[in-house]
């Protein structure tokens, strides 16, 4: 009898007895033709197996030399080689190779209806492989065929499994499916017979911990939940359902062998992950890999990065088994463990020894050094297309004794972390996977919850993306929350979301929970660098640049940059362009309540620092802008601020736009800490740069809540002095009311004159009296042009004229031109408003030629501007026209919009009573555009017409 063996070393056995079958070629040649026994294999599909696609000059000779010295061979078995329609086929019964004895015993297996005929079958089959199949043969058709058939045993031997479960086995499997779980972390057949293996032994407790971390796993790495089969037998186990246990005692089975080669071509990849949406970007810029490997000449790595549950996991297995077939020689797939909760991440060398067995390595040939270790792992895989996942990666010094040492490798990291070693050294290309677009989260949701309830509910479904931010897990969690509430309208999640925010995303089980697995990325920071994650949260403004962090955290900015650095690394903290950071909403949520964390006085010092970091550097913008405003006196700042040394007017200009959202959310900060001084201040610093952009909401805003401040009950002892900033803003909010209700009449300007009232009526009380009689020059100057914009607001003419003229002489006496140009500004609206446009006139050109003199092109337009109006009440309208003219010049070269449609206004309004009705529709619609879309208002349209020819500037 004759046995021909393909299931691990080319074998002959004649009577029992080895037979040579000569040398690889040739075994090479049975092989290919034993594969196909009974059957013709062609000529020409035959030397494509031999030689892939290199064959010899004269193929068809040397397939008959083989062919003649393998006959003799297999002729003392009675088994022959014959030729057939152009080809050669095996002439014997199919059961002589073990090839085939092992498909049909499978095959009765599955036919057998009875566990127990099934599970000698299987066993029978499984004990026919001595080793990885075609063992001592090269060549691409081997491979493949090598790599198929290691799929047939693997399926074979999980079947086995199943079979010896049934029939009651417990305790004897334990060993072996830890084994295979190990290397298969994420296979929930796997995991499902470990489950029950382990319960059948009285382990209760390990089953359910087996499943609590399959289920963290799966949630963590591929945003998904078990499957039902495996969450049906942990119900069962929870209810100790005791049909688990009760079995058929078998016969004795032959006893199953794990070989000591499982798969000598590694499948190791888990199950695929669904469904998978969007990432067209990211998976367009992996799909270089297969293209590339074998070209360049070190091997290509692609590591996807990102915080925890971004989706890098998710997107490794999709784009792993879509190029599955472009790494004929295999896939190795392992989890380094580097933000796992519960242990140490994985040291490589476990890794090394992990893949080594995969590659079918005999345990007595593996080195006992590790590095030995490494060097055979990477001399097997030498010259092969193979693919390697390292999922959750900590660090490079994890990832570089697995990387194979030859170009026709690919490797596939994940990590939270940047891994800068690994770039810089190895040539790494990093992807740095951002949320999902609005699209891509729909159709998740889509695919979660069903496409008729999405369409159902549209809007709920639009509102849970961005409550969710896009962020796949978060997205995940919620659709988990509302597949197993069915009955929940959509709207009903949202709402609970947006009122509960985290606490919706959160779970006693840790890999079901959001804020559970963020955490898990803070585990590798230091003090340092947990303290600066969570005082970043609480800084006011939607992101930071490197001098407020600086100032935030108290650090030095070259030691703040990498702090900074390091959470960017950490995928913890996102760079925008011009040198800003952001956090993710969710991530900033939950850095947030870790700030709630930190001792009270170490997070109120921050507060503190990056509170006067603003604050002063507003100040030195606003004396940049206006450096012959009324100065004001700030407390120094608290130590470890270094406020930026603006140069000069365009830069303190950009910094103040570049931070002007930061600006409004430092005085909230700074009110919700009682830092009155410092709201009263920023008021006060902003108004400038308002009148400039006609950030009208804005400045009456944050002058009615430095006038709030003033009226603390908190504010003592200082509201008198430092109320000066208040009363500075709130009565600028107030004046712009004011010279639109005097120049823009039925614009109706009075709608707003209601808000800025209220601000001119906080700053006459913050200013009256003390401020007036202050040895200070500057404060009394300013004391009584308040007063008189208030008087004049009341309609007191007399009282406001007297107060104007009293700022007028103490500024002429101190030789402040600055104070005195502004002065004259007020006395010609107060003159315009009790009725004598002249003398208006007169101010209004007495302000203009100071301000020339002073080099000052935005007053001098706010005065041209107040003498076009003011000449154009008077009739003469050429001289009007002329100096509006140059006034919107001036504010275009500025860029002050405020102004400019101040000026269209007043333009208008001289055409209209020159006669010429088309340029006055021309010039009130350009006026009404610069009024009512202004980006960043955030604001509806707004009826007031911000004229500023009348009312006086601060």
């Amino acid at each position: 009898m004759i046995e021909i063996g393909l299931l691990g070393e080319i074998a002959v056995r004649v009577g029992g007895r080895p037979v040579d079958p000569g040398p690889a070629r040739q075994r090479l040649v049975l092989a290919a033709l034993a594969v196909e026994v009974g059957r013709a294999v062609p000529v020409d599909r035959l030397a494509a197996r031999v030689w892939g696609g290199t064959p010899p000059r004269r193929p068809r000779e040397t397939l008959h030399s083989y062919v003649s010295r393998l006959r003799p061979v297999l002729a003392a078995g009675g088994v022959t080689v014959e030729r057939r329609s152009g080809g050669y086929a095996l002439v014997a019964e199919p059961s002589t190779v073990d090839l085939h004895r092992f498909r049909d015993l499978c095959g009765l297996a599955r036919a057998a209806g009875d566990d127990e005929r099934a599970g000698a079958a299987l066993a029978e089959a499984v004990a026919l492989w001595r080793g990885a199949a075609l063992t001592g043969v090269e060549g691409e058709w081997a491979a493949a065929e090598r790599d198929r058939l290691a799929l047939e045993l693997w399926d074979a031997e999980l079947d086995l499994t199943d079979v010896r479960l049934r029939l009651g086995a417990g305790e004897e499997l334990v060993a072996q499916l830890a084994t295979r779980t190990d290397a298969h972390p994420l296979d929930e057949r796997i995991a499902a017979q470990h489950m029950q293996a382990l319960y059948r032994a009285g382990r209760a407790a390990d089953a359910l911990e087996h499943y609590r971390r399959l289920r963290e796993r799966l949630v963590e790495e591929l945003g998904t939940e078990p499957g039902e089969a495996v969450r049906r037998l942990h119900q069962r186990i929870l209810a100790a359902d005791p049909a688990l246990t009760a079995a058929r005692v078998p016969r004795q089975l032959p006893a199953v062998r794990v070989s000591t080669v499982p798969i000598a071509v590694p499948r190791q990849l888990p199950a695929a992950p669904a469904p998978f949406v969007g990432r067209h970007d990211d998976l367009a810029c992996l799909d270089t890999a297969p293209a590339a490997a074998g070209r360049s000449a070190a091997v290509l790595i692609s590591a996807l990065g990102g915080g925890g549950g971004i989706g890098k996991t998710w997107l490794a297995l999709h784009w792993a088994h879509r190029h599955a077939d472009r790494f004929p020689d295999g896939q190795l797939f392992v989890d380094l463990r580097g933000f796992s909760p519960d242990s140490e991440p994985l040291h490589p060398a476990a890794a090394v020894r992990g893949f080594l067995d995969a590659l079918g390595v005999d345990p007595g040939r593996v080195p006992t050094d590790p590095d030995a270790q490494a060097a055979l792992y990477r001399s097997l895989v030498a010259g092969k297309r193979l693919l390697v996942v390292l999922d959750n990666a900590a660090t490079a010094d994890q990832v570089v004794p697995l990387l194979p040492g030859t170009p026709t490798c690919a490797v596939l990291v994940t990590s939270r972390t940047r891994l800068a070693a690994l770039i810089d050294r190895h040539g790494a290309r990093h992807v740095q996977l951002d949320v999902l677009s609005h699209e891509e989260a729909r159709a998740l949701l889509v695919e979660r919850l069903g496409h008729e309830r999405v369409a159902a509910e549209p809007a709920a479904t639009d509102d849970l993306v961005e409550l969710c931010g896009r962020y796949p897990l978060a997205l995940s969690i919620t659709a988990r929350h509302a597949a197993t509430h069915p009955r929940a309208a959509l709207a009903e999640v949202a709402a609970e979301l947006r009122d509960l925010g985290l606490d919706v995303l959160d779970h006693d089980d840790p890999a079901a929970s959001l804020p559970a697995v963020l955490s898990w990325s803070l585990h590798g920071l230091n003090a340092e660098l947990r303290q600066a994650f969570a005082l970043l949260a609480v800084a006011p403004g939607p992101d930071i640049d490197l001098p407020a962090a600086a100032s935030l955290t108290g650090l030095p900015e070259a030691r703040a940059r990498r702090v900074l650095h390091a959470l960017e690394d950490a995928s913890l903290l996102d760079r925008h362009p011009h040198g800003r950071y952001a956090m993710h909403d969710l991530v900033r949520a939950y850095a947030a309540g870790t700030a709630h964390d930190l001792p009270e006085p170490v997070r109120d010092a921050a507060l503190e620092r990056v509170v006067d970091f603003y604050l002063h550097t507003t100040h030195t913008a606003d004396r940049l802008l206006d450096p012959h405003r009324a100065p004001i006196r700030l407390d120094p700042p608290a130590s470890g601020v270094h406020p930026r040394p603006l140069p000069d007017r365009p830069s303190a200009l950009a910094w103040l736009d570049a931070h002007h959202l930061h600006l409004v959310a430092t005085q909230h900060t700074a009110a919700a800490h009682h830092r009155y001084q410092a709201v009263w201040h920023l008021a006060r610093g902003l108004t400038t740069l308002h009148w400039w952009r006609g950030h009208r909401h804005d400045e009456i805003a944050l002058g009615q809540a430095a006038a709030d401040a003033t009226r603390s009950p908190d504010a003592t002892g200082s509201a008198g002095a430092a109320g000066s900033a208040g009363a500075g803003s709130a009565g600028a909010a107030g004046s712009a009311g004011a010279g639109s209700s005097g120049a823009a009449g039925s614009a109706g300007a009075a709608g707003s004159a209601g808000a800025g009232s209220a601000g001119v009526a906080g700053s006459g009380a913050a200013w009256s009296p003390d401020a007036t009689r202050s040895d200070d020059a500057a404060p009394r100057i300013l004391a009584h042009r308040r007063l008189g914009h208030a008087h004049t607001r009341l309609g007191w003419h007399e009282q406001a004229v007297a107060h104007l003229h009293q700022a007028l002489a103490l500024a002429e006496h101190h030789h402040d031109p600055g104070q005195q140009a502004r002065t004259h500004r007020a006395l010609a609206w107060a003159w315009q408003q009790r009725g004598d446009d002249q003398r208006a006139l007169e101010h209004a050109h007495h302000a203009l030629r100071l301000y020339r003199a002073l080099d000052e092109p935005v007053g001098e337009a706010d005065a041209l501007n107040a003498v076009g109006w003011y000449a154009a009440r008077l009739g003469d309208h050429d001289t009007a026209r002329a100096h509006c003219q140059a006034a919107l010049a001036l504010y275009r070269r500025h860029r002050d919009s405020a102004g400019e449609a101040a000026t269209r206004y007043s333009l208008g309004h001289i055409e209209h009573h020159a006669g010429h009705h088309r340029r006055a529709v021309r010039h009130y619609e350009q006026a009404a555009g610069r009024l009512f879309v202004q980006p960043g208002e955030g604001a509806p349209a707004r009826t007031e017409a911000p004229s500023r020819h009348a009312g006086p500037t601060p």
